[in-house]
């Protein structure tokens, strides 16, 4: 009777089991496109302001992001198949997945972080010069777009200020035709709207676009950050589940041989 008792309670438990990696492998797919579309999101949102920074870290904790979001789409159904079968083999093989895709995401959730303290530092650094020297210049037009959107956008003149242009080497040269700063700082842009600095006619923001960019990027990085971790903690909980699914399967298996 203790025999038939503790069959049933091992049967139990694997369909318990089983139930809950149903409902992780549903919460993991629902995970898995969370990351994908804020990796997907963060590149495409962004993606003109790319050539403005120094660092590749930003972008490449997005490329990881979408990495680790399309293996959770091939994992997820690769777990499903593996708990309807109850295939030791390939719930190992799911584990293991799991483990790559948790390490994946916390890299791109740390790279985030990481990048996060230092995101004032390298705008300050940077982009000044990036905006002075390369603006306007032969060879550097993803930079010159790059700078005119950021001004649209976010409604801002120069760096820190518009007199930041007064050192830049278009605003110093023939080609500026008299231009004070780049006709992109004018809050409605006409040919050579950039002659006149006046508060009414370009934008004037306190702290610059340093300051807009700066707040733009850190929503990102806050996003990726906290969207990797978040989805690499549910997967270290699908780990340890099927982890116990694998123990009590090797169980069963251990007792189904005893009793031949």
């Amino acid at each position: 009777m203790s025999a038939g008792y503790k069959d049933d309670q091992n049967d139990w438990q694997t369909v318990c089991l089983k139930y809950l990696l149903f409902v992780f492998n549903f919460l993991f797919w629902m995970g898995g496109a969370a990351v994908l579309g804020v990796g997907v999101w963060t590149l495409v949102d962004k993606s003109d302001y790319l050539s403005l920074l120094a660092s590749s870290t930003f972008a490449v904790s997005a490329y990881i992001l979408i990495l680790a979001g399309s293996l959770v789409v091939v994992t997820g159904f690769l777990g499903c198949c593996a708990v309807i079968r109850e295939q030791r083999s390939c719930l190992s093989m799911y584990f293991f997945c799991l483990l790559l895709i948790f390490l994946i995401e916390l890299v791109a959730g740390v790279l985030a972080y990481v990048y996060y303290q230092k995101l004032s530092e390298e705008l300050k650094q940077n982009l000044s010069q990036t905006m002075t020297e390369n603006y306007a210049q032969p060879g550097k037009g993803a930079i010159t777009l790059a700078v005119d959107q950021l001004q649209q956008d976010f409604k801002c003149c120069g760096s820190n200020n518009s007199h930041d242009w007064r050192e830049s080497i278009f605003i110093l040269s023939v080609s500026a035709e008299g231009r004070v700063v780049p006709d992109s700082c004018c809050k409605t842009i006409t040919p050579l709207c950039g002659r006149r600095d006046h508060p009414s006619n370009i934008y004037k923001v306190e702290g610059g676009c340093i300051t807009k960019l700066e707040q733009f990027l850190a929503d990102h990085l806050l996003i990726i950050g906290a969207v990797g971790i978040g989805v690499a903690c549910l997967q270290l909980i699908g780990a340890v589940l099927t982890a116990c699914f694998i123990y009590l399967l090797y169980k069963e298996e251990e007792e189904a041989f005893g009793t031949l």
